[in-house]
């Protein structure tokens, strides 16, 4: 049984949400908080690991258990990538160029050995489990080309998450109107979607005088988590509506 959730708008808001609130949630413990980043994975890591082994043993699809899968690997990602960039000492561009041979490397061979990519397919604990090692990876890449397109590139907060915009509207556009693979546009659109949450994240918590919003971790953290149980509650009472019509009918 496909125990994924249905690709569709609410998919990718929520997405974004999650994404960006593990931007905003990894910053919070290794700087905030002052954990440190080496301190923070392994702390972030455990979690997801956690996560991810009760979300492969279940039977069938519970939202809140996957969209905690994908907030835990936002998170651990956030604090793997700044690990490798600053504590490490590659810098974004290394640090990026790296996971982006990972997260290739992570899909040839799932489909060398897999049975599909399409999510909508995805039936069986091998893809499952590559299907997570695929999104663990895109999610650290999200977050080191994010910080590079806001400090490095000099785009700034605001200029980094337009132009992650702009390429995913091409990739809406590219759905509709043409007929690119739509496994290759959704792996497309699940990258970019971390990088705009890492630079929504940045633009969210940094202080006004360097381009941000100012709310700081955990006021930004508090808001997206707010949202996010807001789009899990609406998603589960969707999915109950089928079965109490079914019993209706009965």
């Amino acid at each position: 049984m496909n125990k994924l959730p249905e690709i569709t708008l609410i998919f990718w808001i929520m997405k974004i949400c999650a994404t960006t609130l593990g931007e905003t949630g990894g910053d919070l413990l290794s700087m905030t908080l002052d954990v440190g980043y080496a301190v923070s994975s392994l702390i972030l890591i455990g979690l997801f690991l956690a996560t991810l082994v009760t979300q492969l043993v279940s039977k069938r699809f519970h939202p809140v258990l996957y969209w905690t899968v994908i907030l835990t690997t936002s998170t651990a990602g956030t604090t793997m990538s700044d690990y490798m960039d600053r504590t490490l000492g590659l810098g974004y561009a290394k640090g990026a160029l790296i996971l982006v041979t990972i997260l290739l490397l992570t899909l040839a061979l799932w489909r060398l050995f897999g049975n599909t990519l399409s999510v909508s397919s995805i039936n069986s604990f091998k893809d499952e489990l590559f299907y997570w090692i695929a999104i663990l990876f895109s999610n650290t890449l999200g977050t080191a080309l994010g910080d590079f397109l806001s400090d490095d590139s000099g785009l700034g907060y605001g200029g980094g998450a337009l132009m992650i915009a702009s390429l995913l509207a091409l990739v809406v556009l590219a759905t509709f109107f043409t007929r690119t693979s739509r496994v290759l546009l959704f792996w497309a659109a699940f990258v970019l979607t971390r990088p705009f949450g890492a630079t929504m994240g940045d633009l969210l918590t940094k202080p006004v005088s360097n381009g941000g919003l100012g709310f700081g971790t955990v006021g930004s953290s508090a808001i997206l988590i707010s949202a996010l149980i807001v789009l899990i509650l609406y998603t589960s009472w969707v999915l109950r509506q089928p079965a109490r019509q079914e019993d209706v009918t009965e």
